[in-house]
């Protein structure tokens, strides 16, 4: 009789205490899985969201400047050499070679506009780029269909008195007021917004742009890469990426992913542990067996080797239990823990993971069980005969 042969048979006999074993690694296997695809897909749902929310490279024209000083005071600098950004710097950025990687590219060309009888400062803009990077933007009234339409900041509607649906003469010409944002406490809530092909004409200034503010998916490719690829692109230009929005997405999406950690490092713990406790006692029931093989001349090896078989069927039925419940408690419980629409499938590296994960917890919670089943005295274990 084969020592694979005594282990299956040993495991039929005890139909209970192996339902047991099972079910408890296959809750820890479950919720290791279940913890990591809802952490995963929560991960990769707010890592797109937050690259999506606002801009971390900036492209702006390249200048040289000329600092003067004498007698230990510096007065304002000259600038001089100054290039200009065209819509052609758009087309370029939105063909490097990263561009899949590129969530929105936002043009802008800054000028002053009388208004109201008064100078206010007018950015001309791609709405539909704008509000797609703007998403903290809370908008009374609607968002600017047409280049006759304006989106006012909030102290601009107040120092114009003017609410979503009214007029307001710019330059000379009408415009009607689409919306108005709600106050931000920035620079914004003084501004008037308008369509950017209208506010080059306004300004003198067809096809030209002061700057253009990139959105970047930082998860999926390292900004600095873009930022490359933007400058050889765009040799006459200068392109920043702001470092503190970057970190802070990143920061987020790690802080995540150290929770996933910590957690699922605890949960199989416990799975390691109740799968000692009910290999131990096992071991403890099954004294007068052990005994048994010892004094007919099975060696330590042997014994070892029957009771480590058994955890190896054990993990392999936890495992494979746990990847599936877990995967499927994941599906069921991810829209109500994540509160947004993420998509969890079969992953088949998941699930070799997960079988690994268990084969390990098992082999480790057996192995002293079955060293002490193995040192035990065949002459001491059949006194319980």
């Amino acid at each position: 009789m084969r020592l694979t042969d005594i282990s299956i048979g040993n495991l039929r006999r005890r139909k209970a205490r192996l339902l047991f074993s099972v079910l408890g690694l296959t809750i820890g296997i479950a919720t290791i899985v279940i913890l990591y695809s809802i952490t995963t897909a929560m991960k990769q749902a707010i890592a797109t969201e937050l690259d999506e929310y606002g801009a971390n490279i900036v492209v702006v024209p390249r200048s040289e400047g000329l600092a003067l000083s004498y007698g230990g005071i510096t007065v304002a600098g000259v600038s001089y050499d100054v290039k200009q950004l065209d819509m052609n710097a758009v087309t370029a950025i939105r063909r490097i070679k990263d561009r899949q990687n590129i969530s929105a590219v936002a043009p802008k060309l800054l000028g002053t506009v009388k208004a109201g009888g008064r100078q206010v400062l007018m950015v001309g803009v791609d709405f539909t780029a704008e509000l797609r990077m703007k998403k903290w933007w809370e908008i009374t009234g609607r968002r600017p269909k047409s280049p006759s339409e304006l989106l006012l900041g909030h102290g601009a509607a107040e120092e114009f008195h003017k609410m979503p649906g009214d007029t307001l003469v710019v330059n000379g010409q009408e415009f009607q007021v689409a919306g108005v944002l709600k106050e931000m406490g920035s620079q914004e809530d003084g501004l008037i917004f308008g369509d950017l092909g209208v506010a080059q004409k306004m300004l003198g200034q067809p096809g030209k742009l002061n700057l253009i503010e990139v959105s970047a998916l930082c998860l999926s490719c390292p900004v600095d890469e873009i930022v490359r690829q933007i400058g050889a692109a765009l040799p006459d230009v200068k392109v920043t990426a702001l470092r503190q929005a970057v970190k802070g997405r990143l920061d987020t999406v790690e802080r995540l992913d150290s929770f996933s950690y910590a957690v699922s490092v605890v949960v199989l713990l416990i799975g390691v542990l109740m799968m000692g406790i009910t290999m131990l006692s096992s071991v403890n029931e099954r004294t007068r067996e052990i005994g048994i093989f010892r004094a007919i001349g099975f060696r330590k090896s042997h014994v070892m080797v029957i009771i480590l078989f058994e955890a190896l069927v054990i993990s392999l039925l936890g495992g494979l239990a746990g990847y599936a419940i877990g995967t499927l408690g994941a599906r069921a419980a991810a829209p109500f823990v994540a509160k947004t629409a993420v998509s969890i499938g079969w992953n088949p590296i998941v699930g070799g993971v997960a079988l690994a994960l268990a084969v390990v917890a098992g082999m480790l919670a057996s192995f002293y069980p079955a060293w002490r089943a193995s040192r035990l005295d065949p002459a001491e274990a059949l006194r319980f005969i």
